[in-house]
């Protein structure tokens, strides 16, 4: 899929948590949506790099996803999201939970290790009526 294709399905703007990517079109439940992209690293390049765009694909399989084409970065945590990720080799994709409708943010649950760090301290936005719950760490 070619960047031009990529940004009639797509709109970055203003979202649950900075900036989300927006649906421009309708998505079927089971469909691909996008995918993640970004050099592949190994857990020690991944540690040395410390951003928030790495995506852990499998043990030393890490996926920096800083890149300005990668737009899925934009995809925001949500408690109850609309997509998820399927991990196909080394590569990454999200994936319609539900029929999405034109117009909606994508979301993604980002799991326990991030929620924890980067999001309960702040508080989640999403909209969804029980949140996930912080790990307590002592």
């Amino acid at each position: 899929m070619g960047k031009r294709n990529d940004e009639r399905k797509y709109a970055v703007r203003r979202g649950l948590h900075g900036l989300g990517l927006f649906s421009l079109r309708s998505f079927r439940k089971g469909r691909k949506i996008i995918e993640y992209i970004g050099k592949v690293i190994d857990d020690a390049e991944a540690d040395r790099r410390s951003n928030r765009y790495i995506f852990g694909v499998q043990k030393d399989v890490n996926i920096d996803g800083a890149t300005r084409r990668n737009l899925a970065r934009y995809v925001n945590h949500a408690c109850r999201p609309n997509c998820e990720d399927r991990i196909v080799g080394s590569r990454v994709f999200y994936i319609a939970r539900r029929n999405i409708k034109t117009g909606e943010e994508l979301t993604v649950d980002y799991g326990k290790e991030y929620f924890d760090h980067y999001i309960a301290p702040k508080g989640c936005r999403c909209r969804a009526k029980r949140h996930r719950k912080a790990s307590l760490v002592e």
